[in-house]
């Protein structure tokens, strides 16, 4: 909606995730195969898991996972990954797909390899297929190369990573993928592109502000639509995607009015105003709660508009290189050439010292549901950082242009 050459359906991205992954172990069994063992199987397997790795996502990908279901389920534990290791179930029941459940379990393992439950702990050998869709020894995969090239490309940006470089010269040593140390850069450049999209697209201010609006519109219609149940159900979850707000947005029903109501908003571009935003020092990080609309409520001046919570919405956006607060270039394993058998990790410092000598930012964005309570809620924050902080965070004030919009 913002970038409309983009996609949310996950469905372009799977069949490159397929390729790059067929791809990944061809270029390592032509180099290494003998040594490593690599069947055809061992290929089939792996782009099986490129394909299906995604198939558990909901409407509009991360949005249904991080913002609607939490507001949903308080204190839910639910990830796509999880759930695309449900589907794959119910996709082999379903159809009597003829798969020895070894392989099943294989495919299912590579999926979840980056998540919290995944493990390459009871993998006996070739560790280092699980690295190739989900990496969660230290996040370099297919999955990354693939939408990172893509969504450059589909909205409008340049892209200066070339994952290629990277699959040309990627190397098994100990069971575990490793690269050359003369490729450190080329790494680097693949975790900050990454940033560099989140800050720029997956975060852009009108993208979230979009996207709190549909989370809202979802919340009006669930108990009417019973959306999130279906994550319970996967013969229920296939039917879910992004249709539902044409589902909504078609209908004449009186319990789906609010919601209706906010789906013609974001079509009539009378989104919700963004505001202000601030980065949270480095001193504030690492102690640092979620920001609500209710501490902006709290720091509104007496005598003026009075705030209601429903009439702002916070966005609490983090953005890091995978790892946090970590650099996670320090997870890698490097070697020298391929001669050599010995791997090693190199400290930033040891390359350049214009790398990044921090590796997160948490942004904190205000908005208002009302084009004319943005003047008050605008002060509000503003009161909310000399609280919080002793001075205002944010770079400058909201511009008046948008503190005197009126419907």
């Amino acid at each position: 909606m913002v970038y409309p050459g983009a996609v949310h359906s996950r469905f372009e991205h799977s069949l490159g995730v397929y390729w790059l992954a067929g791809k990944a172990v061809d270029t390592i069994k032509t180099c290494q195969g003998l040594e490593l063992g690599i069947e055809r199987s061992d290929i089939k397997l792996v782009k099986l898991a490129g394909l299906l790795h995604d198939v558990g996502h909901g409407p509009f990908s991360h949005m249904f996972e991080k913002e609607f279901l939490p507001r949903v389920f308080n204190g839910l534990t639910w990830s796509h990954e999880d759930m695309s290791v449900q589907m794959v179930d119910h996709i082999v029941d379903e159809h009597n797909i003829d798969i020895d459940p070894d392989s099943l379990t294989k495919v299912k393992q590579m999926i979840i390899a980056s998540s919290e439950h995944g493990s390459t702990e009871n993998m006996k050998e070739k560790k280092f297929l699980y690295d190739i869709v989900a990496n969660g020894r230290n996040g370099i995969d297919v999955d990354k190369f693939d939408y990172i090239v893509r969504d450059s490309r589909a909205c409008g940006l340049g892209c200066n990573f070339h994952f290629e470089r990277l699959m040309e010269s990627m190397q098994v040593m100990g069971d575990e993928i490793c690269y050359r140390a003369k490729d450190y850069l080329t790494i680097h450049k693949l975790f900050a592109t990454r940033a560099d999209l989140h800050r720029t697209v997956y975060t852009h201010a009108k993208v979230k502000a979009i996207e709190l609006m549909v989370v809202d519109a979802l919340l009006k219609a669930n108990d009417s639509l019973d959306i999130a149940s279906s994550i319970h159900q996967p013969a229920e979850f296939w039917k879910l995607d992004d249709t539902i707000l044409k589902i909504i947005e078609i209908s004449n029903t009186q319990e789906l009015k609010e919601a209706r109501d906010i789906i013609q908003r974001i079509r009539r571009r009378e989104l919700y105003q963004f505001c202000n935003e601030f980065s949270v020092p480095k001193d504030k990080m690492e102690h640092f709660k979620t920001i609500t609309p209710q501490d902006i409520i709290c720091s509104q001046k007496t005598g003026g508009v009075t705030l209601e919570e429903e009439d702002i919405v916070v966005s609490n956006v983090k953005i890091d290189l995978t790892r946090g607060r970590n650099n996670p270039l320090q997870s890698i394993k490097f070697f020298k050439d391929y001669d050599s058998d010995e791997v090693f990790s190199i400290q930033d410092d040891r390359i350049s010292h214009l790398l990044p000598a921090f590796y997160q930012d948490m942004i904190v964005r205000v908005y208002s549901k009302k084009p004319e309570l943005v003047e008050a809620v605008s002060e509000a924050f503003e009161n909310f950082q000399l609280k919080t902080f002793g001075k205002k965070a944010q770079v400058h004030s909201t511009p008046d242009s948008k503190k005197q919009r009126r419907r």
